[in-house]
């Protein structure tokens, strides 16, 4: 296992831990049972991962928290101020039944909530060492705290903001006629590294046709002259929060004649989607905002995912911005506002931004231009 500690100061995750409580309460759990992943970085400020031996922060609704972790792991939590935040280490070595641990921290519970990405062994273990507690899902609880980005939180998304603009900025030096989309996406997935960010977690390299599909990643293709190329691209930094950023990029002039006046249609669509969004509006209308413009303009039926998703410690959070979700917006919810156009068979173009709520509107932290970027054929 390796645990990955962030910077998080003590006070904000003592904060956090404390409105978790409150928060259980509420929802009338007696415990939340939390796994390594990103709720539990959010909680401790370190990730890491849990395979088959049972890592697990127990938060009960009316007692101090305890992170139970097998003894051989536990020094990849030395990092955490457990002491700060008056969370107990309760650790358990192979032979020994590590749910009636949890258990015995629980003799009261009759319903706790486990984490959504627990695994099922995990899950079916502590069913049977609480079998007269009903399990319910924690992830609207935590969702609930974790929609709402502190400052910390949102200096780092500005942080990796800034990062992947850099790496966009550099686009002209591995997006050339002649070499293939896997070998653009390589150079991408290093750079994304060396302008700041932890690793990177996914780079998109859609060039021709291939731009057309939302969620290719790269191929062997060859980028030609005239394609329109979509790079989608992002990773987090050491803090782990996220940059997710998409320009859409053309060789030399483009090979069909109606590229420009499509991207002008996609450029209405995201900047009045972007001028939507402040406290009150809800997540919906911020779809609407794009869709309609780019329904009205005749491309409708090419505009086939929502309009945007939440981000923070993961890349796909709540808030999701699509049709239906009534959500009001609040200060400090962070987002993605990326509407595209597809057209199957020639080419797609997607313009994609991370904004905050503030208080009195929005705040976007990529800073790049959103005009269709046209590079040199060499």
């Amino acid at each position: 296992m390796s645990t990955t500690v962030s910077a998080t100061n003590p006070a904000a995750l003592a904060r956090r831990l404390e409105r978790t409580r409150a928060a259980a309460a509420n929802a009338g759990v007696d415990a939340l049972l939390m796994a390594p992943g990103s709720d539990l970085r959010y909680l401790l400020g370190a990730g890491g991962s849990s395979f088959e031996r049972l890592t697990c922060l127990v938060v009960p609704a009316e007692a101090a928290p305890v992170l139970v972790v097998p003894k051989l792991e536990a020094p990849g939590y030395d990092a955490v101020p457990t002491g700060e935040l008056g969370v107990e280490l309760s650790t358990w070595v192979d032979g020994e039944d590590p749910y009636a641990l949890v258990a015995s921290l629980l003799p009261k519970a009759s319903r706790v909530a486990v984490g959504d990405v627990m695994v099922a062994l995990h899950v079916l273990g502590l069913r049977r060492a609480l079998p007269d507690a009903e399990q319910v899902l924690a992830g609207p609880i935590v969702r609930e705290l974790r929609m709402r980005k502190d400052a910390e939180e949102v200096d780092a998304l500005r942080e990796a903001g800034a990062a992947i603009d850099r790496v966009h900025a550099r686009m002209a030096e591995f997006l050339q006629v002649g070499r293939t989309e896997n070998e653009v996406g390589a150079d991408i997935a290093a750079a994304i590294v060396e302008e700041g960010h932890a690793v990177a977690d996914f780079v998109i390299v859609g060039s021709g046709p291939n731009g057309a599909s939302p969620h290719h990643s790269l191929s062997d293709r060859v980028i030609e002259a005239g394609d329109v190329v979509v790079i989608d691209i992002g990773g987090p930094v050491a803090a782990g929060y996220n940059s997710d950023s998409t320009r859409t990029y053309v060789m030399g002039e483009p090979r069909d004649t109606d590229v420009s006046k499509t991207y002008a249609v996609l450029q209405e669509a995201q900047r009045a989607a972007v001028a939507a969004v402040r406290p009150g509006v809800l997540a919906q209308d911020v779809d609407a905002a794009a869709r309609q413009i780019i329904a009205d303009a005749g491309f409708g039926e090419f505009f086939i995912h929502r309009t945007g998703h939440g981000i923070g410690l993961d890349v796909h959070e709540d808030p999701y911005i699509v049709a239906g979700n009534d959500l009001p917006l609040e200060p400090g919810m962070a987002f993605s506002v990326e509407p595209g156009i597809y057209q199957p068979g020639r080419w797609g173009a997607r313009i994609e931004d991370i904004v905050v709520v503030t208080e009195d509107g929005v705040e976007s932290v990529n800073k790049r231009p959103h005009e269709l970027v046209s590079l040199p054929v060499r």
